[in-house]
């Protein structure tokens, strides 16, 4: 089935060096971009991370520090990477957990002004898990009776999602062909950052989503524990959650 777009979409995965945004790097970043008149276009980067890659994760990915030893920063190509996204939908297998956070906290390091608050973000694991129960490997032989060759790779990875996508909406006939609808059924939560460290409640109102305050809204929790603040603010938490909750406290102090 074609994409029913408004907007071009990117379909992207992430091979990293670990699974903390705040903490892990890229080391390989691969997208097809999807216009709407069905044009595709394919980029992959190997990525230096300028950190060790811990030999758990080479075991996933199989990329090794002498892989990437003479291939670009994500400081050097992340100016190109925002430029191939700017005005795009996000999807991704399992992004909207991990490969979106740890994106956006990259371009957020390098200090690369992307904002993707305002784009469609599709998790094709989400709308997977809640259909079927699967794994990526599985998806694919399930959805496209294919092979995953080379899984854990990030453009094989890709390119299965891709094809999952497609055919996820030709076989649920209550799937809408639109990015806005696969967006929110793909969404566990309604992210306050990316992290989801905040979300919003069903009144719309900003509640934590963990530790001693979870549920309680975000506002009132900083009026009550001046220190809860500080102590995120100097915590292990991704750049993008501590802008956030910046946010929400200014926003409280000008009320």
């Amino acid at each position: 089935m074609q994409l029913n777009l408004k907007n071009s979409l990117v379909i992207f995965d992430l091979e990293t060096t670990g699974i903390n945004p705040s903490q892990d790097r890229i080391v390989e970043i691969s997208y097809i971009k999807v216009y709407p008149n069905g044009k595709e276009e394919t980029k992959t980067y190997r990525v230096n991370p300028g950190i060790p890659i811990p030999k758990e994760a080479s075991d996933v990915h199989h990329i090794t520090d002498a892989d990437v030893a003479d291939c670009p920063t994500f400081k050097e190509i992340g100016r190109q990477i925002a430029n191939d996204i700017e005005g795009c939908d996000l999807a991704g297998f399992n992004s909207n957990r991990y490969d979106i956070p740890l994106l956006v906290e990259e371009f957020l390091r390098n200090d690369i002004d992307v904002d993707l608050t305002k784009r469609k973000l599709i998790d094709v694991q989400v709308i997977f898990h809640k259909m079927e129960q699967r794994t990526l490997s599985a998806a694919y032989k399930f959805y496209c009776d294919k092979i995953l060759e080379g899984a854990h790779g990030a453009e094989a990875d890709t390119r299965a999602t891709y094809e999952v996508l497609k055919a996820q909406l030709d076989r649920y006939p209550e799937l809408k062909n639109d990015m806005a609808f696969l967006s929110e059924f793909s969404s566990h939560t309604k992210n306050v950052d990316f992290a989801g460290k905040m979300v919003y409640n069903e009144q719309g109102v900003e509640v934590f989503n963990f530790g001693k305050y979870k549920d309680q809204p975000v506002e009132e929790v900083l009026k009550k524990d001046s220190g809860y603040f500080g102590w995120m603010m100097n915590g292990d938490f991704a750049l993008d959650t501590k802008n956030a909750l910046t946010r929400i406290r200014l926003r409280s102090a000008n009320k």
